[in-house]
């Protein structure tokens, strides 16, 4: 049979609803900076040191666990992680501003131990000159890490290599002038 361009749009519609739909995208924002643009100073080694505020739709079909990594590629050491947040229940839709560094957090997950030796947040504080990039990335799981509080950053990623669905990314920047 020859369909014409219409009908087989219409054909491919009815297959992708008939399948549950395209899958929507998973998108990580906060309040306190767009995607790209300078993370306040509030946020950083420089004033409170206040985790920023973030919020994600809801992730992929089948999430079981949310894990959170910030981390620094321009650091001069190398990559600088700057916060692991892991095994946040798959309903979580934000993190509030100010998350206090305790290993649990009430509304269920753990933070795990930042580059600076310390739990939780540890806001940008790179050294003057260049503007740093910060990537907030999350990670939808389809299982827990099975880590207990205060995991690093590479062993997060160790527990959730192969169990990724989706993830979304958030980047910020940072400068000190002085």
């Amino acid at each position: 049979m020859h369909y014409t361009g219409a009908v087989r749009f219409a054909l491919a519609s009815a297959v992708i609803l008939a399948i549950g739909g395209p899958a929507m995208a998973f998108e990580l924002t906060s309040s306190a900076f767009a995607n790209g643009a300078p993370i306040p100073v509030r946020h950083t080694c420089d004033d409170a040191n206040l985790s920023p505020a973030l919020a994600w739709t809801a992730p992929p079909s089948g999430t079981k666990r949310l894990a959170l990594v910030c981390e620094d590629p321009d650091a001069p050491a190398g990559t600088w992680a700057h916060w692991v947040v892991y095994d946040l229940p798959a309903g979580t839709r934000m993190l509030s501003e100010g998350v206090p560094p305790q290993k649990t957090l009430a509304g269920g997950g753990r933070q795990g131990t930042n580059d600076f030796k310390k739990i939780g947040w540890g806001g940008p504080c790179p050294p003057p000159g260049a503007a740093h990039r910060y990537y907030f990335k999350l990670f939808a799981l389809d299982a827990e890490t099975g880590l207990d509080p205060g995991a690093t950053r590479a062993q997060v990623l160790r527990a959730i290599e192969g169990h990724t669905l989706g993830t979304a990314e958030l980047m910020g920047t940072y400068r000190r002038a002085r």
